[in-house]
């Protein structure tokens, strides 16, 4: 296990280093000149070149990605053009650990809903609540998660009053959001579960259990749900990943103060440093995502070698 940990790690190294060159070459094609910002569209072409040579944004590109990557390698993502603040500090103080609390609340709301909702499905194959639920996760898959935001704003929060539609903290703010961004989760994994379970229940273990007397539920939960839920962890894992990065538009309905909507208004601003740090911290949090969630394979089935 711990070489196979050690041998995963080492594979993300060249996974980051294109991360950092995509991110950076993109960066600098977008229309627009940082230090034009930082002086505002009046200043005089001397102080805007004045400001472009103190950035290094004259250098050719090969000498700005190095000296990008050098600051990384010290811990240090740079300062924000709009600010002038660390970024790191602008970003885990506050904005990071919002996006991650999103997408952790929301992971577990989908992991509930989707593995009930599959669970039953599976059991009850083509009976009307299998097909109930599978149109319900068809609807949750095709539903955009903006328009289900502003619904639930319009109904909970205006009309019934129940909720507060904007921000993040207090239960009241966190409900409504939790519910808009874990809904497509949970349509995706009520799928794989039903898929998963459907095939492990026609394995002759699991008949050979039923013909010995064993209680149905314990057959279903102890031994078919543990052994289908090797493709479920796997889309689980890719939810978590996808909803860090994917809270953007979730997060401006909400006016959630997280990472989504913090490289929204840097891309308008042309605020390079923050959006290439910012989709960096990201893609290193889903890489370490994906290393979990391979590990966590050895827990569900023994019979897995790492090695």
């Amino acid at each position: 296990m711990l070489m196979y940990t050690v041998r995963r790690l080492i594979q993300t190294i060249p996974v980051i280093i294109g991360v950092t060159i995509i991110v950076f070459l993109l960066m600098h094609l977008i229309p627009g000149d940082a230090a034009q910002v930082i002086v505002g569209e009046g200043a005089p072409k001397e102080k805007v070149e004045q400001i472009r040579e103190s950035l290094g944004l004259n250098d050719p590109l090969p000498v700005q990605y190095w000296n990008y990557v050098s600051q990384l390698i010290q811990g240090d993502l740079g300062d924000s053009i709009r600010s002038s603040r660390p970024i790191v500090d602008e970003i885990f103080t506050s904005r990071f650990w919002v996006t991650v609390e999103l997408a952790l609340y929301s992971t577990i709301l989908a992991v509930f809903l989707g593995l009930t909702a599959g669970i039953i499905s599976a059991v009850k194959r083509n009976s009307p609540a299998d097909v109930g639920v599978m149109l319900i996760a068809l609807f949750g898959l095709s539903m955009p998660n903006f328009w289900l935001g502003l619904m639930l704003i319009q109904y909970f929060a205006v009309d019934l009053g129940w909720f507060r539609p904007s921000g993040w903290g207090s239960w009241s703010q966190n409900v409504l959001p939790v519910i808009t961004l874990g809904t497509g989760g949970a349509a995706m994994i009520a799928r794989m579960t039903r898929s998963s379970m459907l095939e492990v229940i026609s394995q002759d273990y699991i008949r050979t259990a039923k013909a010995k007397g064993v209680r149905e539920r314990v057959v279903i939960y102890r031994h078919a749900l543990k052994n289908a839920m090797i493709p479920v962890i796997t889309v689980i894992g890719l939810e978590f990943g996808g909803l860090l990065g994917g809270a953007v538009l979730t997060e401006s309905v909400f006016a959630v103060n997280g990472m989504g909507r913090y490289v929204i208004d840097s891309i308008r601003a042309r605020d390079f440093p923050v959006v290439q740090a910012a989709i960096l911290i990201i893609s290193l949090t889903f890489v370490l995502v994906n290393l979990l969630v391979d590990i966590s394979y050895k827990y569900f089935n023994k019979r897995i070698d790492f090695d």
